[in-house]
């Protein structure tokens, strides 16, 4: 529905923090492929690092402190 009038920008917090591992791999392989082919940036808040290291670029919070990766 985020992306159905095409904005520049989407911002997803937690967007599969209430699935199971196999169906969060599944969706987020389908906001990854949305994103890519709409050239659409995206901004993904998530506690799954096995995702993070996924996405291209990686912001991580610890102790207070941003740390790129």
């Amino acid at each position: 529905r985020a992306l159905m009038h095409q904005p520049s920008l989407l911002l997803a917090d937690e967007p599969t923090g209430n699935l199971d591992p196999e169906t969060a791999d599944e969706v987020f392989e389908h906001i990854a492929n949305i994103v890519h082919a709409t050239h659409t940036a995206a901004l993904i808040v998530t506690h799954n690092h096995g995702l993070a290291i996924t996405m291209d670029r990686t912001l991580t919070i610890r102790n207070g402190a941003i740390e790129v990766v």
